[in-house]
């Protein structure tokens, strides 16, 4: 599956708009992960456990998207966004989502 995050693909035009994909997922890390992560904040420095958990994160939602893409019959998904939000105390949503198309070579 062809994603991008333009609202055009080079040498392709869009020959029908299917709809919105999306894909998401809610992750929490781990009580241990969690102090971990709070005494960093103390030193200062790159919060490795919460940039696993949104690199994880970022790739099951594109999975998830891709897969909805695909159960519409899309070649590609253009505009490709992500979102992320607290649903609650250590817990995040990330959405990813696009536009859903049929695309045609260029002649």
């Amino acid at each position: 599956m062809l994603t991008v995050n333009t609202d055009f693909v080079p040498d392709h035009k869009v020959r029908e708009v299917l709809g919105i994909a999306r894909g998401s997922t809610i992750r929490a890390k781990h009580l241990g992960k969690d102090i971990m992560a709070g005494l960093r904040t103390l030193v200062g420095g790159e919060i490795k456990e919460y940039t696993e958990m949104i690199v994880e994160s970022r790739n099951e939602s594109v999975r998830r998207m891709e897969a909805q893409a695909e159960k519409m019959g899309a070649d590609a998904i253009i505009n490709v966004r992500f979102v992320t939000s607290q649903v609650m105390a250590g817990a995040a949503e990330l959405l990813a989502y696009g536009t859903a198309v049929k695309l045609e070579r260029e002649a």
